[in-house]
């Protein structure tokens, strides 16, 4: 989203200070608050598209996340302000607090809307970061950390022309002899590459093309246009963030059902090959007999023998295995033989029946791509349920804390996917061992359950017996495996380490 269409969704606020209804949650990365007597506000705040718009009914339940729990909690009050930076894609959002049994300060709330940096800080009035949906470390930036308990700077200042104040066609001047986009997105204030196409479409010039005298007037009123709509007229438009949570939701469905269209589909490739080797079936079945016939004449340790098929007078050449006798490689083709006519036989009792499943899942793989998001979100739960039987070991860690553990690799590869963002992931570090998930719900486990999944980690490992073994723990969200991985193998930052001794807690 570019600074002139966040400005445009500002516009349409109604007039504030106006009194706020709450705020209600998508998703892990939507946050929808209600206005009285208007629009709801959405904030989609995932990289690298994320997006501030207004709706009528959005949709949502309760907090998802810890920090949308923290902001249901403490952006409250009415909303008294909401300012953009410049043209730039920071907007700040201002709450009045609440007075009563509970007194809530007021706040404010930064949607930094950068691509693959959004983020979304509350902090208070005076900068103080109160939290934040993703921390920024010296690990991921030297020079701009968004921590709790640091102040929130903005982003670098910048000196563009601002399209609001431009004093005619001469204020362009600065784009005289560069490349028409490009120079729009350097010089011009509210201008990302897709709007700066627009302007040029809109003033009937070539993206590329170079920047002449002649080019200023018509530039000048495609600029106004495109800030009273800053809507691009190309075919292909950004997504709202109703189409993207669909797309979320229905990717990993769509992925299932194709896995299992493609494993039914080499199995149809495996009866084929079947039917295939049943044609040598009777040929194997032959030379069986031949070497049972002639075992008497063959040397032993031959690799392999020519015999006079007593049927056709023919000579017949049968490859053998050297270390075993003539009675034993006949019963090696004869194994042969019944194993082909038995892979022929199940091809064509089961093929009709994996023909049937494989046009079923096309069918269900075109109504997916289909489906309403309700219907998707409703897939989803239930899918969770089901993911959520017991795989792993399961302990439960001081203070009533859950603790998985992976038995082999497809265990700890289902574990680490399907936990939750805040939980913890442990693992012994550079040796062999299981994944261990240590189940948050949200909250910060206490040193003493940390300790005890370190132990888990360091017993279930190639360390175990060892002393003072290290095990390493981050954030499930800082974990993943890489493109091309084997189940189970996995990267991770952002973690920290404990020492402990590979021996199992008592009660495990």
């Amino acid at each position: 989203m570019e600074g002139l269409q966040i400005a445009a969704v500002l516009r349409e606020l109604p007039e504030l200070p106006r009194a706020t209804l709450g705020w209600r949650f998508p998703a892990e990365d939507t946050a929808v608050l209600a206005l009285a007597g208007g629009p709801e506000l959405v904030l989609r705040y995932r990289p690298p598209s994320p997006e501030l718009a207004l709706a009528r009914r959005a949709g949502g339940g309760g907090p998802r996340t810890p920090f949308q729990k923290q902001l249901a909690a403490r952006a409250r009050g009415p909303l008294v302000r909401a300012e953009q930076l410049k043209l730039d894609r920071v907007v700040i959002f201002e709450f009045g607090g609440e007075d009563g049994f509970v007194e809530v300060p007021p706040t404010r709330l930064v949607f930094e809307l950068t691509g693959r940096n959004a983020n979304l800080i509350l902090t208070d009035l005076e900068g103080r970061i109160l939290g934040v949906d993703r921390p920024v470390g010296p690990e991921q930036n030297r020079y701009r950390q968004v921590r709790v308990g640091l102040t929130w700077t903005p982003p670098p200042p910048y000196e563009k022309l601002d399209p609001r104040t431009l004093a005619g066609p001469e204020a362009l001047r600065p784009l005289v002899g560069r490349p028409l986009a490009r120079a729009l997105v350097r010089h011009v204030d509210g201008l990302g590459p897709r709007l700066a196409r627009e302007v040029a479409r809109r003033a009937g010039l070539e993206p590329e093309r170079e920047v002449g005298e002649a080019d200023l007037e018509p530039l000048a009123r495609a600029l106004a246009e495109v800030m009273a709509d800053p809507t691009p007229s190309e075919d292909v438009s950004a997504p709202s963030w109703r189409e993207e949570t669909a797309a979320a939701l229905r990717k990993p469905l769509l992925a299932a059902l194709e896995r299992r269209r493609a494993t039914l589909l080499r199995r149809l490739d495996d009866f084929a090959r079947a039917r295939a080797d049943a044609g040598k079936a009777e040929r194997w079945q032959r030379f069986g007999d031949l070497l049972l016939a002639y075992a008497h004449q063959l040397p032993p340790g031959a690799e392999r023998a020519v015999l006079e098929d007593w049927e056709s007078g023919e000579p017949v050449e049968i490859a053998l295995d050297p270390a075993l006798s003539p009675s034993a490689n006949a019963q090696r083709y004869y194994r042969r033989a019944r194993r082909a006519r038995a892979r022929a036989e199940r091809a064509d009792r089961e093929e009709a029946a994996v023909r049937s499943e494989i046009a079923e899942l096309e069918r269900e793989i075109e109504r997916v791509r289909t489906l309403p998001l309700a219907e998707l979100q409703r897939r989803h739960r239930e899918a969770r349920r089901q993911t959520d039987a017991p795989v792993g070991l399961r302990r439960t860690a001081p203070g009533g804390f859950e603790v998985r553990v992976g038995r082999n690799r497809k265990e700890n590869d289902w574990l680490t996917r399907s936990a939750r963002s805040e939980d913890v992931w442990l693992h012994a570090q550079g040796v062999p061992g299981s994944h261990v998930i240590l189940r948050t719900g949200g909250k910060s486990p206490p040193l003493e359950a940390l300790l005890y999944a370190a132990r888990l980690a360091a017993y279930h490992s190639k360390a175990r017996g060892e002393k003072n073994v290290p095990v390493d723990y981050t954030l499930k969200k800082h974990v993943w495996r890489p493109k091309g991985a084997a189940p189970g193998e996995v990267l991770y930052t952002q973690a920290k380490t404990l020492f402990v001794d590979a021996e199992p807690p008592e009660d495990a």
